[in-house]
């Protein structure tokens, strides 16, 4: 018994943060038929995740964008200032073209969609515990390709500088929702979408709704093109 209590405290500990219960349920069931790794917790948002986060002692902590009341990326922003060491991967239904970057500039150090979870969050949990960068092979592909042919994407960094809910709704717009639609779905009020709508354009520089809504369209069907 003993053998086993020892073997147990070896395991790499996992805080699971989604907001769907049969989400965390199935992520749970994969890591915990690692012999080492455990899941530790699971919370359903932000500020649950962070009061568990000093009795659940992670080593790793998984996040989803969307959380039942607040955002991912104001998650990881705070667990960054909290445990600046402390690994952190993203698995989200939200396209990686959109969310990705902005992910690993709030914190994270991999991002993982939900469609591949299955196959690829282990690998990605033992890359990002080991310090490393975990994002697909056509991200990786498309940041370096930026990188060597020094195009600057000047609105692509304005839309990684967008906050947490700013994304979420830069991102609904794109799917052609409209504002009475996104309030529903957020649970939040048509004039605070209004709100975060004018902030959008303030901070892209866009001129109107319009244009608003046709960057944010190319942005989500196109991997980050726009005019």
């Amino acid at each position: 018994m003993a053998k086993a209590i020892r073997l147990e405290d070896k395991r790499k500990r996992v805080l699971l943060v989604d907001d769907h219960a049969v989400f965390r349920l199935g992520m749970a069931q994969l890591i915990n038929r690692e012999p080492d790794l455990m899941v530790c917790g699971e919370e359903e948002d932000a500020g649950g995740a962070l009061a568990a986060m000093e009795g659940a002692r992670p080593d790793l902590v998984i996040v989803d964008i969307s959380l039942k009341e607040s955002s991912g990326l104001d998650l990881l922003r705070s667990v960054r200032a909290r445990s600046p060491k402390l690994p952190l991967l993203v698995v989200s239904t939200y396209d990686e073209s959109l969310h990705a970057e902005a992910a690993l500039r709030a914190g994270a150090l991999g991002y993982l969609m939900k469609s591949e979870a299955v196959e690829k969050v282990i690998p990605a949990i033992r890359r990002v515990l080991g310090g490393e960068v975990y994002v697909s092979e056509a991200l990786a592909a498309r940041m370096l390709r930026r990188q060597v042919c020094g195009q600057t994407e000047i609105r692509a960094s304005r839309v990684a500088g967008l906050s947490g809910r700013e994304l979420e709704v830069f991102q609904m717009i794109g799917r052609w929702k409209k504002t009475g639609e996104i309030a529903a779905e957020l649970r939040l009020s048509v004039k605070t979408i209004d709100y975060y709508r004018e902030r959008i354009k303030h901070k892209l520089d866009l001129r109107n709704g319009a244009e608003l809504v046709h960057y944010a369209t190319s942005w989500v069907q196109g991997g980050q093109s726009g005019p």
